[in-house]
């Protein structure tokens, strides 16, 4: 876990990063639209979509988290829960923000919804929450943690050397 706000960042990002890969496959696959998109259009989605969910992340949804999860009555000397709270938190806040502007993108691509745009927007919102959480939870969030913790301690043994 990050202890600085620089790792806080870096971690942030990185968990980001890896959320997005996985998600705008996930969307591409679900609207089948994945088979007919070229390379660079590919690419160029998932960095507009990463450059929005990071600022969305580390401005907006992270602060947000943090201060809702001080809040709950758990004892937060147990890493789990805290891992669990926070996990909760950002997956449930990036989810609201993220399916917002998935529908925008949609409806820029393929015009509005012929759905009610409430409709609409809690369905992409359901979709994305049940492959997000699972995906937060049990692939990404180990992987990031585990990753990150790696790269803290090389540049612990470099400082030290």
């Amino acid at each position: 876990m990050p202890t600085t706000k620089k790792q806080g960042i870096c971690f942030g990002l990185m968990m980001c990063c890896g959320m997005v890969i996985a998600m705008t496959f996930y969307n591409l696959l679900m609207n089948d639209l994945l088979s007919g998109m070229t390379f660079m259009k590919g690419m160029l989605q998932l960095i507009v979509t990463f450059l929005v969910a990071a600022a969305l992340e580390l401005l907006v949804v992270s602060p947000i988290a943090g201060k809702v999860v001080s809040k709950l009555p758990f004892d937060k000397s147990k890493k789990l829960l805290l891992i669990l709270a926070m996990s909760g938190c950002m997956v449930l806040g990036m989810v609201t923000f993220m399916s917002f502007y998935g529908l925008i993108t949609a409806s820029i691509n393929n015009g509005l919804p012929s759905d009610s745009l409430i409709k609409s927007y809690l369905l992409i919102f359901i979709k994305n929450l049940v492959f997000a959480f699972p995906l937060q939870l049990l692939i990404m969030g180990p992987l990031v943690r585990f990753l990150f913790s790696k790269m803290v301690r090389a540049r612990q043994s470099l400082k030290a050397a």
